[in-house]
């Protein structure tokens, strides 16, 4: 069961960060393993959303809730498809020079061979899931204030 948490501090304001984390809809355009989205429904504080994900070749769609409170957090919960459970967090706080962003998650899979993929590819899947969330944010935002420090921490169970 795939457990990851990490903390960075990025060049941009919470409400900034916030929004690119929130914008489900456009997943596709610059995630990795990420096909389509679709937004079922959405509010300010709660969006329902299917994301369809592919392995190589596997596809695999999986729906969540999200709960929303801006600009400080998100909270993700599995609702249906191929996974045991899912729990995810994004908190964002501001510090001086931008955000430190606050990213949990902790998901299992029904599916043993998901599973066994899963446990060899999360590490290198989610450094680069975090990359490309830095990279969007770049490429919307501007490179930011040059020398503002990333630190990270995981673990894997």
């Amino acid at each position: 069961m795939p457990r990851h948490s990490e903390k960075r501090v990025l060049p941009y304001r919470p409400e900034q960060v916030f929004d690119l984390v929130a914008d489900v809809g456009r997943y596709q355009e610059f995630l990795p393993w990420v096909a389509a989205t679709r937004i079922r429904s959405s509010s300010e504080t709660e969006m329902v959303a299917d994301l369809v994900v592919g392995f190589r070749a596997l596809k695999e769609t999986f729906t969540s809730r999200a709960r929303m409170v801006r600009p400080l957090e998100i909270e993700i919960d599995y609702i249906e498809g191929p996974l045991k459970y899912l729990h995810n967090s994004w908190k964002f706080a501001p510090v001086p020079g931008g955000t430190e962003v606050d990213f949990r998650v902790d998901f299992a899979f029904r599916n043993r061979l998901f599973e066994a993929l899963a446990g060899q590819m999360f590490d290198r899947a989610l450094r680069r899931m975090i990359g490309a969330f830095e990279d969007r944010a770049n490429a919307l935002y501007g490179a930011g204030v040059s020398g503002i420090s990333s630190s990270s921490a995981h673990s894997a169970a």
